[in-house]
């Protein structure tokens, strides 16, 4: 027998082989069902594994859908209505931005991503997304933000928005209403919940959106047993790091109540996504991997004969074998051009479709686009087992678009269509009798009458789910702020025993927790550091919160404060991701307009690791008007002193400055915390004013002092200075006067610089705590914005300005922060200024010694104060030379910003 023969009869034997494990398989499936053919696989995997066998491992499934055409349910809505809604929709959001971009050049936009997925959208707003109602909050839904032209579409026909709206797309100055480029809340305060188009956010806050959900149900604070979380995404976005990288946390926390669509249109923006793979199997793998639910909705109705009749296998080898790159260009070509590059690689597949036209071939069509395939896969979503859902479905990019921009590396810059392109794409929507070949190359928006089936259809169904969506809807009560009881204890001082500001705050966090009124509300988030911050104290009385409870014994269990994981626990300790804890803030946050639930998160970090690490979190939470305080612990360029370079902070206040309705402080003592944290309660759950605060605190061991008496004492420190010590020397004359500015765990080295002014070289020095550089420079702005706008009437005066209008002498601020934060408000300062900062890179070492690094510390404060004074010609530069001497400056000292 030779080779070739022997080959031959192997092969045949193969085939036998595998055709005889297959029936016996069949038989067992159809005899003792699915869960026994499980078994039976699990079992031969193992033994194969005890003989040695290296079995491949893999996440992923055959390429087909997941759920077969004979376990398919009829679609209960009228397929007719919904897809001429659907056409009326997907033409005016493409009007809208084409429209927008012929009226104002280069404004932008996105016709292709909608298109795409309208489908997907359609199927959902008519049959599942739910809105809130009386009985319920409905569900949460965060949009594919590339998508909203379609979503301004749909409300347009709801009646919610104008013509005028759509006519001005991304005009928003304009005299008539607008709307703004992407999902913004506090744009579209009444309609958009969430923000989602800075990509791959929507996915994480989805997740911790929904882990909220269960807390507040298992914590009694409200029933959310009936609410789901959707998140629409494409499959370009899952390229972000945010995108996957909180999985495995919503499988952890068995979040049955989330649903992710990805809209599988295999290209991003600039081309495919994985030309030479496919992305719908390795974002399988990643999903089921984590232990996700995937079903995978890929093949449109057209297929299922053809797979009916595919005993031997071929066409799910060749749908398998076929590479995303490919079926990007099937969606373009001809179906002359599938029938020979796809069924063209074996003699039985051309057979499959030798009955079939070319027309037929090219619609044979993908399940994204089949609204069946969609509700089924939509309806099996509901059906909950404890894990997540990710819906994989297959769309083409710009879908129906045609020559335009259709399957296009193009089609997400795709922004205007010639009058030509305009017809084909409304032949493609079957629009004809709507729009005639004289007026589309005029765009025009199309709204059937109150009265069309088609309108009546669209709001039934939505009457049916609750009401419109997108809809965010505040009806939150307000909660009484802490009366004067809770600063008096802060405001006496810790009378001889030293704390850092860090402790100082957890002392308020408990006293909150505490509290019989607000205590319920406060939700406590942490990264994996409650140790580090001193509030392991509140593990074992308040818990910490487990979805699953605590089904093990801790090591720690004998001792008072053990770690204690509780259904009903308060702590959220989120370990180690600030993405995710950043995420719980927010879900926490917005809970008054989500929920209604007037939650108070405080979430402490590493200050280090705050804004340069969730930047883009932290402005999507200013767009969703959060609430809540964040908390940078062990904060500051100097305080953090042995972690060195990577752990140091002197720039977070910085990064805070841009997010308009953030809130930032740096307080040096604990009744500064008690007066700032009340204010803050009072400002955003008794008067729901829609900001946020960032509080910055210290490690730094002092004794804390007591309050100075004053009303100008609260008022300073909420508008970011006050006279802390006045100085307890009269000068010798009215010139020979400084003031120390100074914040946080750098006022001890002010204090001390002011009593070797005064001692040791007659200069009277008052000390101001500086407790907020944000608050002084938004409030010098505004004063300029003012005096600007009404010439010859009274000029405002900043605040800072105000305070030191009777002062004399020179001033000195001093910050374990850049300098670039005290000469944001510098020049609004009367008297000769200068800032000392912490600019450059960390080092591990002594506090002492970095502060002299960094020239911050008291001896730099003294010899900035002497040169100012020198410079006003108040005293001789002999005692500058001096002073330099006497405090071992060194002169020839390397600037800290170039080592």
């Amino acid at each position: 027998m030779g080779q070739g023969q022997e080959n031959s009869e192997r092969q045949r034997y193969i085939e036998i082989e595998n055709r005889e494990w297959l029936e016996s398989l069949e038989y067992v499936l159809k005899d003792a069902g699915e869960e026994r053919v499980a078994e039976i696989i699990d079992k031969l995997k193992g033994y194969a594994r005890r003989r040695g066998v290296d079995l491949r491992f893999s996440a992923s499934t055959p390429y087909l859908n997941t759920i077969p055409a004979q376990d398919q349910v009829e679609y209960p809505g009228d397929v007719e209505l919904e897809q001429r809604l659907s056409s009326i929709i997907r033409w005016n959001a493409m009007a809208m931005v084409v429209r927008a971009n012929k009226r104002s050049d280069g404004i932008g936009g996105h016709i292709s991503t909608y298109a795409s997925s309208s489908h997907l959208m359609e199927v959902a707003f008519n049959h599942f997304l739910r809105a809130h109602s009386e009985d319920s909050r409905g569900d949460q839904i965060f949009f594919q933000g590339h998508g909203s032209p379609g979503i301004y579409a749909r409300a347009f026909l709801e009646g919610r928005l104008s013509e005028q709206h759509l006519i001005n797309f991304r005009r928003e100055l304009q005299d008539e209403p607008g709307l703004p480029s992407y999902p913004h809340p506090w744009l579209m305060p009444d309609f958009w919940e969430f923000p989602t188009v800075s990509m791959g956010l929507a996915s994480i806050m989805a997740i911790y959106q929904a882990r909220f959900n269960r807390y507040l149900l298992n914590r009694g604070l409200k029933d959310t047993s009936s609410s789901r979380v959707w998140c629409f995404m494409g499959d370009g976005e899952m390229d972000e790091p945010e995108s996957l990288g909180q999985l495995t946390r919503a499988s952890r926390e068995r979040l049955d109540n989330l649903i992710f669509v990805i809209n599988c249109n295999l290209q991003r923006l600039d081309g495919p996504v994985f030309g030479n793979g496919k992305i719908i199997q390795e974002l399988e793998g990643a999903f089921r991997g984590s232990g996700w639910r995937v079903i995978k909705c890929i093949w449109g109705s057209g297929w299922d004969e053809l797979l009916a009749q595919d005993e031997e296998g071929l066409l799910v080898q060749r749908m398998s074998q076929v590479v995303d790159g490919d079926y990007q260009k099937f969606s373009v070509e001809s179906g002359s051009y599938i029938r020979e590059k796809f069924f063209g690689a074996h003699p039985r597949l051309l057979e499959m479709v030798e009955d079939y036209s070319d027309q037929q071939i090219k619609e044979l069509g993908r399940g994204g686009h089949d609204l069946v395939k969609i509700y089924n896969a939509y309806k099996s979503a509901l059906d909950s087992d404890g894990r997540p859902v990710a819906i994989l479905a297959k769309t083409v990019k710009g879908f129906g678009m045609g020559a335009a921009a259709a399957g296009k590396n193009i089609a997400h810059q795709q922004k205007k269509l010639n009058d030509e392109q305009a017809k084909e794409y409304r032949d493609a929507l079957q629009l004809q009798d709507d729009i005639s070949d004289d007026k589309v190359g005029e765009l025009p928006f199309l709204k059937p009458d109150e009265d069309s089936d088609v309108i009546r259809y669209l709001k039934e169904r939505r009457q049916e789910l609750g009401g419109p969506l997108p809809r965010r809807v505040v009806d939150c009560p307000s909660v009484e702020a802490p009366g004067d009881d809770f600063i008096k204890p802060f405001a006496e001082g810790t009378q001889g025993r030293e704390v850092s500001t860090t402790m100082a705050f957890v002392n308020v966090l408990r006293t909150l927790l505490n509290d019989k009124d607000l205590g319920k509300f406060v939700v406590p988030i942490v990264p994996d550091e409650a140790r580090t911050f001193g509030m392991e104290a509140l593990f074992s009385k308040f818990g910490i919160y487990s979805a699953l409870g605590q089904n093990y014994e801790p090591v720690d269990k004998g001792s008072l404060m053990y770690y204690k994981e509780a259904v009903d626990g308060q702590i959220l300790e989120e370990g180690i991701t600030e993405a995710g804890s950043m995420s719980s803030f927010i879900a926490a946050g917005t809970a008054y307009a989500t929920h209604g639930v007037p939650a108070i998160p405080f979430y402490i970090f590493y200050s280090m690791f705050g804004f340069q690490r969730i930047g883009d979190l932290a402005w999507a939470a200013g767009d969703m008007h959060c609430r809540g305080f964040l908390v940078g612990g062990t904060a500051g360029r100097t305080t953090l002193n042995g972690e060195g370079l990577q752990h140091e902070d002197g720039h977070s206040h910085l990064l805070a400055y841009p997010c308009p309705t953030l809130k930032c402080y740096d307080p040096a003592f604990a009744f500064e915390l008690a007066v700032i944290i009340r204010e803050g309660l009072r400002r955003m759950y008794q008067e729901q004013e829609d900001i946020f605060y960032y509080l910055t605190v210290e490690n730094d061991n002092y004794e804390m002092p007591r309050m100075p008496q004053g009303e100008e004492v609260t008022e300073g420190i909420l508008k970011g200075v006050y006279r802390f010590r006045p100085s307890s020397e009269k000068p010798a004359k009215k010139a020979k006067k400084a003031h120390l500015l100074s914040a946080g765990a750098i006022m001890n080295d002010a204090l001390k610089a002011a009593g070797i002014l005064e001692e040791d070289y007659g200069v009277s020095t008052d000390v101001w705590s500086l407790t907020s550089f944000k608050e002084l420079y938004q409030d010098g702005m505004s004063a300029e914005r003012h005096n600007l706008l009404h010439p010859g009437q009274k000029q405002r005066q900043p605040f800072l300005t105000a305070a030191f209008a009777d002062e004399a002498g020179v001033a000195v601020a001093s910050t374990d922060y850049v300098k670039a934060l005290p000469e944001s408000f510098a020049r609004w300062m009367p008297l000769p200024f200068h800032c000392l900062g912490t600019d450059g890179f960390g080092r591990s070492e002594s506090r002492e010694a970095l502060r002299d690094f960094f020239e911050v510390d008291y001896r730099w404060m003294i010899l900035s104060a002497l040169t100012l004074l020198a410079q006003e010609k108040t005293i001789g530069w002999e005692v500058v030379k001096k002073a330099i001497e006497d405090l071992e400056i060194d002169p020839d000292k390397t600037d800290p910003l170039l080592t």
